[in-house]
Order: structure tokens, then C-alpha cells, then sequence
């Protein structure tokens, strides 16, 4: 993978920048020397690092808009920061080019309850947001793995998911409004804490963009009541495909559960060694299912869910008898990530998604592949709405073992788009999947896309770099043929 290449004109105006930003912040609000900056150097997909010309840490939408003023007129850009967390490369640095991180702006400003909303500045975590409405009776649904630790802002840049996605959707259905910062400075507001806003639906448009529009420095979130009941259980199967087939036939006999997760043989033996969850081992796959609403609804629905369980070939079903064991469940399968350090030196978590229909066709393709390169593939996935997370597990100190594993990762990846899916269900496309585009849209698709982005950025300073591919004019059988290059020019091309 080539990284974005700095740009000389741009790395001699860091003087510049310096007295800029020393113009517009106090000094503890602006980094710039390297033994510091190195703690900036890569997001969560750490294989790539490099480090910015500076940090800056704004405390106010004031003090945002005028720092995109000031590397507006410098022609400087800007790759906005939150906890760097993000798994596709989105936040990684440029090196001729300012690093805006909203850390501190991790304020909670309101709790309107009456509106089921919370309105909160973009360096609020995730987790935050329940915790301050959990003694009311309410909580946000979105829930990434990393909610301890991810923010708002970056939530809404990748709209993010979790395990609970399926029921309540994700981040672009529990945002109503945002403030933001364009790419001159500008501050707009769009959508509000009403359901329904006239206009454009740039509130979707902007949701999910990475970071390439604008600069999120408030967020109204939709609130929703704590259940009244949720019961959780898992599942021991033979196989990861008879796995599967048990989502296929839940969600076919119309119901739709709060939760429906799939983890294989691998990703249960690292949770286990990592906190010991309690999860049956020597079994090569297990379906987490968890339903919740009326307490009648509930015990009615838990036992056709294990009657359907059966009928799919489950070996063992247990369930949750309090509410601690079902935290315990779903706390074994969202420490999931970190706990493959227990089992391998190195892995890369790929994120793409497809239609439940064919989850036991691309599993086993998965598995094939991983037998080809060589490589063990432990598999983590949001079955119920078909958004998989293979963790290729390889060791970076081996030579060439790193170009393995994203080979590997490249060929799941056009897998998930050959099935009728597409290339990310959560973690963005970044820097990891630019290659990729082309496989999903046809030429004339991205030029459409990249159109908005100029419309709105005009000389490509926000995030640039990530996401859009440089296109070459030869298109073949409809598709644009692409390549990794530097892309922060990509808006001049045309077909």
C-alpha cells in the first residue's frame, strides 16, 4: 500500500503554520515537536505511520473555524483527529498537513429527555453518552467494540455500528442534527433535534463521509428507553456455515433481535485465554443472540428462537439467567479485538459486508483462502445484518508476511462485493480499501461522488488522500481502472 506522498511547497510553509496556530491557541493547545507528534503517527491501523507538520487540540467551534481559515489560506490540509481508534487508515496523517484533533472538545451541553435527545460535542466516547442517561431509563444505541474509547465524531465520520446494529441501526439513524465546520472556515447546522427536516438530506451525506466534507463540532443524538427486558444467549455449532444457517432462519421466521453475532474457533479461544468469558471451547463456531422489548414478548420469543437453534444443528445453548451473565456474554465478544493478542503478534481486521443469503458460501471461501496464502483467518461478525470482520492474523517481524496478509484481505474484500455486497459496513474505506473502488463503482459513480467532495472542498484540503482513488482515463468493460497513488489531486481528473 503507498502512502500519500507530502507535497515540498507545502512542508516549507510549517513556519508558517507555527505562527499561525500560536496566533489562534494557547501553547498547550499546539504540538509540534517530533518526540511528541510521534504519539499522532498512525490510527488503529498501525502498519502505516507517519507523522504531521502539527497537532493541533481546539477547545471551541470558534477556534475549529479559525484554524480551517488559517490553512485555507495557506493551501495547507487538514486531517481531523478523534481517538484514533478507526481501523481503515481514515486518520492517518499527512505529512504536509495540519492534524486537528477534537479530544477536547468532550463536553456533554445537553440532556433533553423530554426529546429523547443528548447533544454533545465530536470528543464525547461512545459509552459516555449511555452513562450519563442510564439512571433515567434511557441509553444510545449505537454500540461499537471500542465504545469505551471511540468518540461521537468519529462515530458519525465512519458511521459506525455494533452489536446491537441490527435492531436500532447505526450511527446515520440515531443522529438528527450536526454543526459543522467546512472546509474555509465556515460553520452551518444541519437537521435539528425534530424528526423530520425540510431540504436536502445533507445530514446523511455528511454522515459516514470520513472526515472529507467537514469537520463535526456538535452532534444532537436520538435517545432511546432501556427495555424493559433483554435476554441473551449462545450457541455451540459444529461449523461456522451451520452458524450461519441458524441467522438465516431467525431473521427468516420475522423477527428481528437486538443482537446476532457469529465468533469462530479462533476468536473463541483468544477471548477465553484473554478474560474467560465462559465460553464453550472445542466448538468451532458460537451464535450470540439477544432479544429484548415487553417482558412477554421476550419469553415468548426466547423459545422459538431455541427451538430454531436446534433445528440448525446447535451442539449446546445456554443462556443468560441475570443480567450480569449477559453483560459477561457480550463483553467476552466485544473484547474480541484486543484479545487476539493472546494468539498472534500481528492481525488486520478487514470490515466488509454482504446479504445474510450468502454468509455460508463466503465463509467457506474465506476459509479457503486463508489455507492458500497461508495465513489463519479468525472470523468476528455482525451476522444478523451481514457486516463480517475476518481478523487475518500474521506476524509483522517476518518478512513479507505483512503483503500476505493484506493480499488476503484484498481477495475477501472483492469476495464480499462478487456476493452483491459492499467494501465496508463500518470501518470506511481510509487509505486500506482506495484500491478497491473501482470494483464497486463504475467510473462515472466516483466522478459523481468526487463532484460532491469538490462542491463543498473545492481545493481538496480536508482528509485528502483517503477514500477516492486516482482514476485513469482507460476505462475497461465500464469500470475505472485504478491504482494507489498520491490522491490529493484526484478531483482534477476527467474522463
Amino acid at each position: 500500500m503507498q502512502l500519500p506522498q507530502p507535497d515540498p511547497g507545502r512542508l516549507a510553509l510549517r513556519p508558517q503554520l507555527l505562527h499561525g496556530l500560536q496566533e489562534i491557541l494557547r501553547p498547550d493547545q499546539v504540538i509540534h515537536r517530533p518526540e511528541d507528534l510521534a504519539v499522532y503517527e498512525c490510527d488503529a491501523l498501525s502498519a502505516y505511520r507517519q507523522q504531521p507538520l502539527a497537532v493541533a487540540l481546539p477547545e471551541s467551534t470558534g477556534e475549529v473555524s479559525a484554524l480551517m481559515r488559517l490553512c485555507h489560506q495557506l493551501g495547507l490540509p487538514v486531517v481531523p483527529w478523534g481517538a484514533g481508534t478507526g481501523l481503515s487508515g481514515g486518520a492517518l496523517p499527512l505529512q504536509d498537513g495540519l492534524l486537528l484533533s477534537l479530544a477536547r472538545l468532550n463536553r456533554i451541553l445537553d440532556l433533553d429527555l423530554a426529546n429523547r435527545t443528548a447533544t454533545v460535542q465530536p470528543g464525547v466516547t461512545n459509552l459516555s453518552v449511555t452513562d450519563a442517561v442510564r439512571a433515567q431509563g434511557f441509553y444510545y444505541a449505537p454500540d461499537p467494540s471500542s465504545q469505551i474509547a471511540c468518540t461521537v465524531g468519529g462515530n458519525i465520520a465512519e458511521n459506525s455500528g455494533g452489536v446491537h446494529c441490527l435492531k436500532y441501526g447505526t450511527t446515520n439513524n440515531n443522529v438528527l442534527g450536526i454543526e459543522v465546520v467546512l472546509a474555509d472556515g465556515e460553520v452551518v447546522r444541519l437537521g435539528g433535534k425534530g424528526l423530520d427536516q425540510a431540504g436536502y438530506d445533507l445530514l446523511g451525506l455528511f454522515t459516514g463521509s470520513e472526515g472529507l466534507l467537514g469537520i463535526i463540532t456538535e452532534a444532537v443524538l436520538r435517545l432511546l428507553p432501556r427495555p424493559e427486558k433483554a435476554r441473551a444467549m449462545m450457541a455451540a455449532f459444529a461449523g461456522v456455515e451451520e452458524a450461519g444457517q441458524a441467522v438465516a432462519a431467525i431473521i427468516g421466521a420475522g423477527m428481528v433481535p437486538a443482537g446476532l453475532e457469529i465468533m469462530d474457533r479462533l476468536s473463541i479461544e483468544a477471548v477465553e485465554a484473554f478474560m474467560g468469558a465462559g465460553y464453550p471451547r472445542d466448538v468451532e463456531a458460537l451464535l450470540l443472540v439477544e432479544l429484548d422489548g415487553a417482558a412477554s414478548e421476550v419469553d415468548h420469543l426466547i423459545g422459538t428462537v431455541e427451538s430454531l437453534l436446534h433445528q440448525s444443528g446447535a451442539t449446546e445453548i445456554r443462556s443468560a439467567r441475570t443480567e450480569e451473565e449477559r453483560l459477561r456474554m457480550w463483553a467476552g465478544r466485544k473484547a474480541a479485538f484486543p484479545a487476539m493478542g493472546r494468539i498472534s503478534p500481528d492481525y488486520y481486521c478487514m470490515d466488509g459486508t454482504i446479504p445474510r443469503r450468502a454468509l455460508p458460501r463466503v465463509l467457506g471461501r474465506i476459509r479457503e483462502l486463508s489455507i492458500q496464502h497461508g495465513l489463519r483467518v479468525a472470523n468476528v461478525f455482525h451476522a444478523g445484518d451481514g457486516n463480517l470482520h475476518p481478523l487475518i492474523l500474521y506476524d509483522s517481524n517476518q518478512p513479507g508476511e505483512l503483503e500476505k496478509a493484506e493480499e488476503l484481505g484484498l481477495e475477501i474484500l472483492r469476495l464480499c462485493v462478487e456476493v452483491g455486497g459492499v467494501l465496508s459496513g463500518e470501518h470506511g474505506i481510509g487509505i486500506e480499501k482506495q484500491a478497491l473502488m473501482g470494483d464497486m463503482f463504475t467510473a462515472e459513480d466516483l466522478e459523481a461522488q468526487r463532484r460532491i467532495k469538490t462542491a463543498l472542498d473545492p481545493h481538496w484540503l480536508l482528509n485528502p488522500g483517503k477514500v477516492y482513488p486516482v482514476l485513469h482515463r482507460c476505462i475497461e468493460g465500464g469500470r475505472a481502472h485504478v491504482h494507489q497513488g498520491d490522491q490529493r489531486f484526484a478531483h482534477l481528473e476527467r474522463f
